[in-house]
């Protein structure tokens, strides 16, 4: 199913498969099996795909809705996969062909993959350029060959604490994309990205064939684009807004584009906005983190997107 989403960083979901499972802390509230549950009655779009209200990990396939981007003629930010991971172990690497020859003759789009599950991601892209860009379809329809990256995909992988960090953007940066983002929501702790090299001008990838940024020396990143973001939902866990300035901070000093989305169903105290009525609302300690901060439990809506005063809507600068 494709829908028109409230998602501020993109316009369309596009979901050509339905399933998933869990795998990180990340996981815990997902907002996408919440949403499955409610349709996974027999004969629901989610049938087969949950068990007592849990992903299950078994995968359906949406073939009515596999090439509806074909259809859309006005350029779309696309955002793949919403309720779903297209480097499930589960998804066959025919079918992540299909949907990689969508986005191929659909250059007037954008599309936004975001995964958590890298180590895939990194070892099918990385087989298709050292064959020089060429992937077969679930028809057996080989595609390709191409020059490089599609220009149009942006790959990303979720980071929600330091953990997530250190295991999965290594891997991202090593794989071949024309754009690499970090969606850090739901932000469950500080994170220090000096560790990598999303910062410092290098690029993991060595060759050329894979990675258009060799060609152009390399840019200044090899990161270009970071999202953060609260929980929300039910159970939702608050965000301390230290660790949401101290990624601005990175982001700026780096010269990479920073987008903050929400702060979840808990707004600090110090981030209330003027005339926001508390209306009774229970208070929350975060006491996990050492400098410690009150929260009000209220809806994401209430709780807002603003920053320390400010709105950021940065998204990566594209090359003509």
């Amino acid at each position: 199913m494709s829908t028109i989403t409230k998602i501020e960083w993109t316009d369309v979901t596009w979901n050509p498969l339905r399933g998933c499972s869990k795998v990180s802390e990340g996981c815990r509230n997902c907002y996408a099996e919440k949403m499955a549950s409610r349709f996974s009655g027999e004969g629901m779009p989610y049938e087969g795909t949950i068990e007592n209200g849990r992903w299950n990990g078994q995968i359906k396939f949406v073939p009515d809705v596999q090439d509806q981007p074909l259809k859309w003629k006005k350029p779309r930010r696309v955002f793949v996969n919403s309720m779903s991971d297209l480097f499930h172990p589960n998804v066959p690497e025919s079918y992540i062909g299909s949907i990689w020859d969508v986005m191929a003759r659909t250059p007037q789009h954008t599309y936004q993959i975001l995964t958590k599950r890298p180590e895939r991601m990194l070892e099918i892209l990385s087989k298709w350029a050292a064959d020089g860009w060429y992937w077969r379809r679930e028809d057996g329809l080989w595609c390709g060959p191409l020059e490089g990256p599609l220009p149009n995909v942006w790959l990303g992988v979720s980071v929600e604490n330091q953990r997530a960090a250190d295991e999965r953007i290594p891997l991202l940066l090593q794989t071949p994309a024309a754009v690499r983002f970090l969606s850090m929501e739901p932000l469950l702790g500080p994170v220090d990205l000096s560790a990598f090299k999303p910062f410092d001008g290098e690029c993991y990838c060595s060759d050329y064939r894979c990675c258009p940024r060799m060609a152009k020396d390399c840019p200044e990143t090899a990161i270009d684009w970071v999202i953060v973001g609260g929980e929300s939902g039910p159970g939702a866990r608050p965000m301390h807004p230290d660790w949401v300035r101290s990624i601005r901070d990175q982001c700026q000093a780096a010269g990479v584009s920073f987008f903050f989305k929400q702060w979840g169903n808990h707004i600090p105290y110090s981030q209330i906005p003027e005339g926001f009525q508390i209306g009774g609302e229970q208070a929350a300690e975060l006491d996990s983190y050492p400098h410690g901060e009150t929260f009000i439990r209220c809806s994401k809506k209430e709780a807002g997107r603003v920053l320390d005063g400010q709105t950021w809507d940065e998204f990566p600068v594209m090359e003509k």
